[in-house]
């Protein structure tokens, strides 16, 4: 009965019937998903930055904001499949999102795995920390560290080149397990992450300048990590 119990509350509905990967989105409209736009608040004329195109989810870059799913997740692997569309530029994918506008009155308190080109798998902390290895030389001096505005709040990726082309599908992949997070891009192991200081919460896709377009954003539960290897 105690494990029942457990499931219920900790997945969503549609994820207890489901041991395999799931879609969180339904290549039709955003169900499934609320957006945060703070622009949309106060101007009339502002437009809905995340649309489905020809199958597609897709972040039109402008105006800044969220798109949130509504069901809270933990224990996870995340397979999200992207691209710039035209030019390069910023997004990420934020797991463990909570209370919204939390930071610079627009980020959800989260765990931000960056997308920006070039500097995909980036930790950016947002109300919420998390550890690696050798932290002062992936963070910078201890004593500029923090998660609010004014602190050094991003922890550099493990490598370099793994992004594909501009204009190619890169493959990423965020496990979010208890309070670790472990993320590859396109099989190349590009951070690890322990001691975070949330274990659950809502997946979040950023609008944040650049358009990109997702042809995957896939879930899978999940009880343990993958190896933390490269898998080239």
């Amino acid at each position: 009965m105690k494990v029942i119990f457990f499931l219920i509350f900790l997945l969503p509905a549609a994820a207890l019937c489901q041991t395999g990967p799931y879609s969180l989105f339904n290549g039709r409209d955003l169900s499934g998903w609320h957006i945060d736009v703070p622009e949309m608040d106060t101007n009339a004329l502002a437009k809905n930055p995340f649309i489905i195109r020809h199958g597609s989810l897709v972040s039109l870059g402008k105006p800044n904001g969220h798109l949130i799913t509504d069901s809270v997740y933990q224990n996870f692997r995340l397979q999200v499949e992207y691209r710039f569309a035209g030019k390069p530029g910023n997004c990420g994918v934020l797991v463990f999102a909570s209370t919204p506008r939390s930071l610079y009155k627009m980020f959800p308190k989260s765990i931000e795995v960056q997308m920006m080109h070039e500097n995909a798998g980036d930790f950016w902390c947002i109300v919420e920390d998390i550890a690696v290895p050798d932290m002062e030389k992936r963070r910078g001096p201890k004593a500029d560290w923090g998660i609010t505005e004014g602190k050094n709040r991003r922890i550099l990726n493990l490598t370099d080149g793994s992004e594909k082309p501009l204009g190619e599908w890169n493959t990423m992949v965020v496990e979010c397990l208890k309070n670790s997070i472990r993320v590859w891009v396109n099989s190349d192991l590009v951070n690890d992450g322990f001691n975070c200081t949330a274990e659950k919460g809502r997946i979040a896709l950023q609008a944040e300048g650049a358009e990109v377009e997702f042809r995957k954003v896939e879930l899978t539960p999940i009880t343990k990590l993958s190896a933390a290897v490269n898998d080239k």
